[in-house]
């Protein structure tokens, strides 16, 4: 599974980057928001899943998550070291599968894969009812 990873915090960056490899996913990190949308218009199909900080000074991971909703269908999970809870709400609210508080733990990255499949399925079953009513 293919994650891009967003976060201005380079050290954040290369620790989450670490975590997920062992969990044996490829990963692709940046450190702007405008970057990674950069990436994500290039190459739609390179990516399964982004995982982006709340706040980075370019553009912050609330608008990077609206841009993705619009434009293509991934699932993206929000990270912060916010956990205020409208915070958390206003991530899940626009569209992210999740929200993770930093510092991150291995464990919550081990099964992210799920919001993929969960996704995949989700538009495999609304496509054959489409199918079905057509």
């Amino acid at each position: 599974m293919r994650v891009l990873v967003v976060d201005d915090d380079p050290l954040c960056l290369m620790i989450l980057e670490r975590m997920l490899r062992r969990c044996n996913y490829q990963v692709t990190t940046c450190n702007k928001a405008t970057t990674a949308l950069a990436l994500l218009r290039e190459g739609r199909e390179a990516y399964d899943l982004v995982i982006s900080d709340v706040y980075m000074p370019d553009m912050d991971g609330f608008k990077l998550l609206e841009r993705i909703g619009l434009e293509m269908d991934l699932p993206v999970i929000m990270m912060s070291a916010n956990g205020e809870t409208s915070v958390v709400m206003k991530g899940i609210t626009h569209g992210a599968v999740d929200y993770l508080l930093k510092p991150v733990r291995i464990e919550e990255l081990r099964n992210i894969w799920q919001h993929v499949v969960r996704r995949r399925s989700h538009h495999h079953a609304k496509a054959s009812t489409t199918a079905r009513h057509a």
